[in-house]
């Protein structure tokens, strides 16, 4: 398992799909090797999963830098050392480390996983000097016609692409659109090589949170709603949803006695509190800290309703986060295209208000409703059993049907 996020990491939902891999994936008969990244290549890192990883699994780590933090002077680097991304030096380490390990355990097939596109590549050169089965875990595109933006970057993700789609025996994505936007692109692929196994949750994760008693919402207290993680300011731009509220509260329908809008761990904080500052809001939108990630379950389970930030841009994609919502079967604000994966998904089994990000008129209309529905508890959420087969438990199952699959076909 060629794995750029993996515990110490922090910071980030890819470092739990493939832990959850590794710690279920034998109860299926797979024992996983896990090659990942020397730890000081993370921006952040943290002890809390340490415990989850599997005693029987073995891990390893190759040398790798961050070339905008490790090999940059006066915060200029050299562009070629962070193509096809920052931490382009972890291939040769990652190669080298990774072909000992096939030499010395034998496995019988490799997985690599994005968004560090030096995974695959180092998944690549391992599968063509041992002619080991393949299996490329793309979770989400890695080329869309408007991204990489970056021209240098792009030219190189297509390289690594086109060679992963032409040599992996098996390619795995999280969203169906992105899976049929790659067999369009890619016309001699075929259905059988393109398989679905969409993020999830862990059900171990959520033991410690009763999330199935709904909190009573008591006169006087203001409503709560949580956001938990990044919100890019390009892919999830919450500057529309900022603007609704201000007019909202410019006319008393809003105000910091009734309503809480808790972002937590956001980033771009100075851009953001500015824009709350300008527009008058920032009594009702509060910027917080990143907290260890079931601490931050648990605080998503203490409010009344979650905000999901998606812009178009992102169609192809579903974030672990939203199965993460749904598990704690909350009223969800879902600011996100309807035909998007993520408004398709919500739009088939409910608990969500589905509101396009970018369109600030139908938010302002949209939110009192909503609001409103919390209050009297009129939007019904998903069924427990609707949820589950969202669970990691059962993913991991699916990956190592997978595995078994290329693993006889190649024989």
């Amino acid at each position: 398992m060629v794995a750029f996020h993996y515990p110490p990491y922090e910071g980030g939902s890819g470092v739990h799909r493939t832990l959850k891999f590794s710690r279920y994936l034998p109860q299926y008969g797979w024992r996983p090797i896990v090659l990942s990244a020397d730890a000081r290549a993370y921006p952040r890192t943290g002890k809390e999963q340490l415990c989850e990883i599997p005693a029987e699994a073995i891990i390893r780590r190759a040398f790798a830098l961050d070339a905008t933090r490790h090999l940059s002077i006066g915060g200029r680097y050299l562009r070629l050392s962070a193509l096809p991304d920052q931490w382009a030096n972890w291939w040769l380490c990652g190669v080298l480390k990774g072909f000992n390990l096939i030499r010395k355990f034998g496995p019988q097939a490799i997985w690599s996983t994005y968004p560090i596109a030096t995974a695959h590549l180092i998944a690549l050169t391992l599968h063509r000097l041992t002619g080991l089965p393949w299996i490329a875990d793309f979770r989400d595109s890695m080329t869309e016609d408007n991204y990489p933006r970056d021209p240098w970057s792009r030219s190189f993700y297509l390289w690594i692409e086109r060679r992963v789609v032409r040599h992996a025996a098996q390619l795995v994505f999280t969203a169906a659109s992105a899976r049929r936007m790659y067999m369009q692109r890619y016309q001699f692929l075929s259905a059988d090589r393109c398989f679905l196994i969409p993020n999830g949750y862990d059900e171990e994760d959520f033991s410690a949170i009763n999330s199935f008693r709904p909190m009573e919402i008591a006169d006087g207290r203001p409503l709560r709603l949580v956001h938990a993680g990044l919100i890019y300011s390009d892919d999830r731009d919450p500057r529309a949803f900022f603007r609704a509220l201000s007019r909202l509260k410019s006319v008393g329908i809003i105000s910091a006695r009734t309503l809480i809008i808790d972002l937590r761990a956001s980033g771009s904080e100075d851009l953001y509190r500015k824009l709350l500052h300008e527009l008058e809001i920032s009594d009702i939108v509060h910027l917080l800290p990143p907290l260890p990630y079931k601490e931050a379950l648990r605080d998503c389970a203490s409010a009344d309703a979650l905000l999901l930030f998606q812009a178009a841009s992102c169609n192809h994609q579903i974030p672990a986060k939203l199965y993460e919502y749904l598990r704690l079967r909350k009223p969800i604000l879902a600011l996100t295209p309807r035909e998007g994966d993520s408004g398709t998904l919500l739009n088939k089994i409910g608990g969500a208000i589905i509101v396009d990000i970018n369109d600030e008129e139908a938010i302002y209309q949209a939110i009192p409703s909503f609001l409103d529905s919390v209050k009297q508890k009129t939007l019904p959420v998903p069924g427990l059993e609707i949820v589950e087969r969202f669970s990691r438990k059962y993913q991991a199952a699916q990956l190592a049907n997978c595995i078994t699959a290329v693993t006889v076909k190649s024989q």
